[in-house]
């Protein structure tokens, strides 16, 4: 792997198996056949890709802005009794100006991370490579967002600077269902710190420039350029690669190219701040133009997390399960023949476990809502549900329906 190699994170099926995310699951044990050709339909292969003075601000935003005026004035032939011409150069100067000023802002404050473990030998040796965001100062330490699966499989963390200077840095926290994680290092030498912006404030057709460090093109970030496809783009993930879905994730789609060794740059907006954080692509033969971004907006509490907590604190339920409509051969459940849709608990623990549920059961309702896939589930505990609350769980054992009620509790504490 060369220095700026990126371990792709990636929804295309893979053989390769990955631990699931502990927070509702449980290692899952599979006791019937899968369906032939289960798992969701092949959408092309995602893959996850291995932040100063009010002045300034201004002057960018002027300079945006004044690319908008001019358009407008030349359109319309309104803004003074007799509008002056502009020409084609002038406007693009205008627009090029905008860009530059905004990469300027921001550039400094992009680093490499280079994540290494032991091997066999007891030698240090690269397991992954990305960028990442240098987004706030405490004290004598910086703190850099970057993603999940970029730090995922190292033990030790080192920051090249835009200036090619070398830092070791700590890991603070990880979440693999965001994608997101917070190092931090020594803050000697680096002044620059991006500024969040307002992601919920894109527009599709919006100019955005994605900075990283990719294929090993050196420590100084790449610039791209390109728009906002769609500003909410719901993407399906699957954490073990084998095909079987586990979450969505709510993206920014960009055209401005992000390649090997982006992940964890910055996604950023022709004021100079940044909008998201560059995660994935579409890597298929003909396919071009397809990258994206986690949106800041739904960054910021993530990354607030992870620097108080260590971790994202969320409910846990204690089931592992598998979806029912993968599996054939699964007479032994003796269901109703209206049920073709459900999960099947695989292993029953904590609070799942004390409120009676057991191996082979169907869960068909949670709180009157249908609960079918795992993405269905995991939302329903991730975005409605709270440490302490009381849930209504329907399944189905031996045929028959039954109701239980269970209190979740804190995932990931003893």
């Amino acid at each position: 792997m060369s220095l700026f190699d990126d371990d792709f994170y990636s929804t295309k099926p893979s053989k390769r198996q990955q631990n699931q995310e502990e927070g509702g699951w449980l290692p899952s044990r599979r006791r019937f056949r899968l369906r032939t050709g289960a798992g969701p339909l092949g959408m092309p292969g995602l893959q996850k890709m291995p932040n100063r003075t009010l002045w300034i601000a201004g002057a960018a935003g002027a300079a945006a802005m004044l690319v908008i005026v001019l358009l407008v004035q030349a359109v319309t032939g309104t803004g003074s009794a007799k509008p002056a011409a502009i020409s084609a150069k002038q406007l693009e100067d205008s627009y090029n100006n905008a860009v530059v000023q905004a990469t300027e802002r921001v550039k400094s404050a992009i680093v490499s991370i280079v994540s290494v473990q032991p091997d066999a030998e007891d030698e240090m040796k690269q397991t992954g490579i990305g960028s990442g965001i240098i987004f706030e100062k405490k004290g004598s330490k910086v703190r850099i967002a970057t993603n999940y699966h970029v730090v995922d499989s190292g033990q030790e963390f080192e920051v090249y600077t835009a200036s090619g200077e070398k830092k070791k840095a700590q890991l603070l926290g990880k979440d693999q269902i965001t994608d997101l994680a917070v190092l931090e290092t020594d803050a000697d030498g680096l002044t620059a710190i991006a500024e969040f912006g307002d992601s919920s404030a894109l527009r599709a057709g919006e100019t955005v420039i994605a900075l990283g460090n990719p294929l090993g093109l050196g420590y100084s970030p790449t610039v791209t350029k390109g728009i906002v496809s769609s500003p909410k783009r719901l993407l399906p993930i699957s954490f073990a690669m084998d095909g079987q879905y586990d979450w969505e994730m709510e993206l920014i789609q960009t055209d401005a190219s992000i390649n090997q060794g982006n992940s964890g740059g910055a996604l950023v907006n022709l004021e100079g701040k940044v909008v998201g954080i560059n995660s994935l692509k579409i890597a298929e033969m003909g396919v071009e133009g397809l990258g994206f971004a986690i949106p800041i907006k739904d960054a910021e509490p993530v990354i607030q997390s992870l620097i108080n907590n260590q971790k994202v604190i969320r409910p846990l339920m204690g089931v592992s399960t598998q979806e029912l409509q993968l599996f054939e051969d699964t007479e032994s459940l003796k269901l109703p023949a209206d049920v073709k849709r459900g999960l099947i608990v695989i292993e029953a623990s904590g609070p799942a476990e004390k409120a009676g549920l057991k191996s082979e059961d169907v869960i068909v309702e949670i709180e009157g809502k249908k609960i079918e896939t795992t993405v269905q589930l995991r939302k329903f505990l991730y975005n409605e549900s709270k440490i302490g609350d009381k849930i209504q769980v329907t399944y189905y054992r031996e045929g028959k329906k039954q109701q239980t009620n269970l209190t979740l509790t804190e995932a990931g504490k003893n």
